[in-house]
Parts: C-alpha cells; structure tokens; sequence
C-alpha cells in the first residue's frame, strides 16, 4: 500500500519562549539556540531521506526562518512556500508580551492555568486595534484573543481547503507552525476529545510525520528520530 506523508513542524526556540513571555501573535524572531534545531530538524530530515512537495508556515518570521533554516539544511530551498494567517499561534490578547511567571503573581495561579489551559475559555483582550498582517487578504481585522477552540476554528478550513486536498492529489506537504496551530491539526486527525487536546505539548523543532492511505485515509502519526 502507497502511503502518503505529511510533515509538521514546531518553529524553533523563541525570544519570548527563552524569556518566558506569552508570544501569540507578536513577531518575535528564534534565539541562536532556534536557530540550531531549525538545523538540526533539517539533518534529521534529510538523514530520514525525506523529499517534500510544498511547504506552508503561518505569517509570523519564527515559523517562517525555521522552515527556511531546515529547507536549506535538506538541500530543498526551491520548493514552492505558502503563507497564511490561518497557520498563526492561539492569540493571547492582553497577555501577550507579559512574563508568563509575573503574571501568576498577579493574577492567581489557577486563573493563569485557566487561560492557558482551558479549551474554550479566551484570555483577556487586547484592547489596542493591531494592524493587519502582511499578506493576510482575507482577514478584516486581527482577533483581540483567542481561545484553543477558536484557533482550532480558523486552522481546520484551512486544513479541509488547502492542505488535506494536497494529500489527495500525493503530495508531501511540510507544515511549519506553533504549538496551538499544530495541535488543532492532531485533534483532528486523531480525534481527540476536548479535554485530551488541553495536555498535549508540541516541542519545538522535532519533525512529525503523519502517514496517510492512497484515499487520504489518517493512520498513524510519530516523531522522526535521529
């Protein structure tokens, strides 16, 4: 049986993850050590002798240069690249920007746990009006947050219109986003309740490989090792 993969990627290590600061959807570049599993998820790809079709990242530069870093690593830098707000991490709103540990001072432990971890409960909004992303056509105005339920709601059509029709056609696609965006994807191809979804963690810039049946039929997903 002809199997048809699929590639996902965390971006690597953040500014704001090393400063353990609520990131969202502020552009905020990878650290040196990002920088380095960017690479080193492109040797383990290319190790895995693995060739991709196309690669789509969210509009944000840590996904973006992370994609760019392990595309050159597998010696693929000119395979067609697609861009899309879609792909962008949970929005966090008011949080955004704040220090993750301060924010437990001053809010409570157990109302930080419920922002971050609940599955339909959004954090407080941003109250500043944001700019519109660049190359983001078909979005009126960016979200003020977000909850998991709602990122998953702006990630599956676009996984149902662009990126599960690929698969059908063969293609081996590379996805290279953030933890929340990826996550909505794995709920739902393998159908994880609510509640089992809120614990899953993504680590940055370790490959997975989801396998699919000639139909597009979900099978099996894994991490690509060394």
């Amino acid at each position: 049986m002809k199997m048809i993969k699929m590639l996902a990627l965390r971006h690597g290590q953040s500014e704001w993850n090393k400063s353990n600061q609520f990131t969202g959807w502020v552009d905020v570049d990878l650290t040196e050590e990002g920088r380095k599993e960017a690479i080193s998820a492109g040797k383990i790809l290319k190790k895995a002798n693995i060739s991709v079709d196309l690669v789509y990242t969210s509009l944000l530069k840590r996904a973006i240069k992370t994609a760019w870093l392990a595309l050159e690593e597998m010696d693929q830098c000119s395979v067609p690249f697609f861009k899309d707000w879609r792909l962008n991490e949970r929005h966090y709103g008011a949080l955004q920007g704040k220090n993750k540990s301060e924010t437990v001072a001053a809010y409570g432990e157990e109302q930080v746990k419920i922002w971050r971890r609940s599955y339909d409960i959004q954090p407080p909004k941003l109250e500043i009006k944001q700019p519109l992303p660049r190359f983001c056509s078909d979005l009126r105005e960016v979200p003020a947050c977000e909850s998991l339920k709602n990122t998953i709601e702006r990630v599956l059509p676009y996984w149902k219109t662009v990126l599960f029709p690929q698969i059908l056609k063969g293609q081996t696609i590379m996805i290279v986003a953030h933890g929340n965006s990826l996550r909505a994807l794995v709920k739902e191809l393998t159908k994880m309740t609510d509640t089992e979804i809120v614990s899953l963690e993504i680590p940055t810039a370790k490959p997975l490989e989801f396998l699919f049946d000639e139909q597009g039929k979900f099978l099996s997903y894994q991490y690509i090792s060394n």
